[in-house]
């Protein structure tokens, strides 16, 4: 059996989705979502996620597979990750790994031991609260103190995140950066960066916006509020949705929803970019699909 992987990422607004799909029609293979919002049902306008009609054209696997009101681990996503691709290379075929987060995509590629730690919610209500109380930087201070690596890489404005390598801390005794050593993948993989000049791809991402919001994404949240999903989830915090709730809880104009929700999106490709960096010798950087050969 030939155990093989092509991965395609990139920052967001870069046609990942659509490359994959025109690819995977072309060439063969089957493909694994690395997007960690995309996991959510519900969740499809503000993600992005493949449409039903084009996750026909090819076999989609780890989409839609987790209730919003539930957390999703690194480690869960990275056991099912794997499982989905002995599956695809039992079939006689091959993963297209494809999305924007980063530590899904490297989890994978550079095999990282992943801490199976699970949430605690009073712990994380408790250092929630520390947050509103004394601010992220705060927060983010206290995290330097125990796991200054991860503090390091880690924005103080990601409170979910600050949080979650705190309660690994807290549990283990250990810092999450000493959890997350890498290993060696027990595959071959072929990797692909889109690149996109920074200017013309915050056009993108702006436009991005806009037709989300067009094609209804405050309903959407509106329906995931409505169906008991609640707004402090850490679902809800991804980019739009978050903005989008604080403008159905009147704290934000929808104008201001959406300047926000474009500004946080820039935010994250610069992030994004720190991850899958051009001078990386793993990654073949592409224009599109055209330029990716297999």
């Amino acid at each position: 059996m030939l155990r093989r992987l092509v991965a395609i990422v990139g920052a967001t607004g870069t046609g990942k989705s659509a490359a994959a799909l025109q690819l995977a029609q072309r060439l063969g293979g089957e493909i694994v979502n690395a997007d960690s919002r995309q996991v959510y049902r519900g969740m499809d306008i503000g993600t992005a996620k493949p449409t039903p009609a084009e996750r026909r054209l090819v076999r989609h696997h780890l989409y839609d597979i987790r209730d919003p009101r539930e957390g999703y681990s690194l480690a869960e996503y990275r056991a099912d990750a794997r499982a989905a691709f002995e599956a695809i290379w039992a079939r006689g075929s091959f993963p297209w790994l494809v999305g924007g987060t980063p530590q899904y995509a490297w989890a994978i590629l550079e095999d990282w031991q992943v801490p199976a730690v699970p949430p605690d919610p009073g712990l994380r209500a408790a250092l929630q609260e520390f947050a509103d109380a004394e601010g992220p930087a705060a927060l983010h201070a206290r995290l330097a103190a125990v796991d200054p690596a991860s503090a390091a890489r880690i924005d103080p404005r990601n409170v979910r995140r600050v949080i979650r390598a705190l309660e690994v801390y807290e549990k283990t005794g250990k810092p999450i950066s000493a959890w997350q050593q890498k290993g060696a993948p027990d595959f071959e993989y072929l990797l692909f960066a889109i690149h996109v000049p920074r200017q013309e791809l915050y056009r993108r991402v702006d436009e991005r916006v806009e037709r989300m919001f067009a094609a209804g994404l405050v309903d959407e949240v509106r329906a995931l509020l409505d169906a008991g999903v609640p707004p402090d989830a850490p679902a809800m915090s991804s980019i739009g949705y978050a903005e989008t709730v604080a403008f159905l809880q009147g704290k934000l104009t929808l104008a201001d929803a959406i300047e926000r929700t474009k500004r946080a999106t820039h935010r994250l490709v610069r992030s994004q970019e720190q991850w899958f960096r051009r001078d990386d010798p793993r990654i073949t950087w592409v224009r599109d699909a055209d330029d990716i050969d297999l």
